[in-house]
């Protein structure tokens, strides 16, 4: 089985390589003795991450989550890196592709997947809902500091 591997880890960050995106599918993430998705791997713990979680998912075609599922409380947003596919929250089916971006609140009932052919290859990031303030949209702070490489 495929593993993560870290590129650094230091005071103010840490920073992990998944791999290709085309080799999503040698991760398989077991979720319980009789419960294992392939293509899944998780990495919010890997980089050490306070605050959001992260997946990458790679769907093969003809596959989907296979389940559906909420939240009590983390909002996610799904990112479709390549192929296309099907999205569905609370029933409603729509399409997604390369570049479609999908946010469900932690209660909409949601579900993935790929009725094309190729891989359906998606980042999805979990946090907690509710959170972002106005504030949050001026928290960066540009340093006077050079940038030196």
């Amino acid at each position: 089985m495929k593993q993560i591997e870290k590129i650094v880890e230091a005071k103010n960050c840490s920073a992990v390589n998944v791999g290709k995106l085309s080799e999503l599918g040698e991760y398989v993430l077991a979720l319980g003795p009789d419960v294992r998705i392939p293509g899944k791997v998780f990495g919010g713990a890997a980089v050490k991450a306070t605050g959001a979680e992260f997946s990458f998912q790679s769907f093969a075609p003809g596959t989907e989550t296979g389940f559906l599922h909420t939240h009590k409380s983390h909002e996610e947003l799904y990112f479709f890196l390549s192929g296309k596919g099907e999205f569905q929250v609370d029933g409603q089916v729509f399409p997604v592709s390369e570049g479609s971006v999908v946010r469900v609140a932690p209660e909409g009932l949601r579900s993935v997947r790929n009725h094309g052919i190729e891989p359906l290859v998606m980042l999805c990031v979990q946090y907690a809902g509710g959170t972002f303030t106005a504030d949050d949209a001026t928290d960066g702070v540009i340093s006077d500091a050079a940038v030196k490489w």
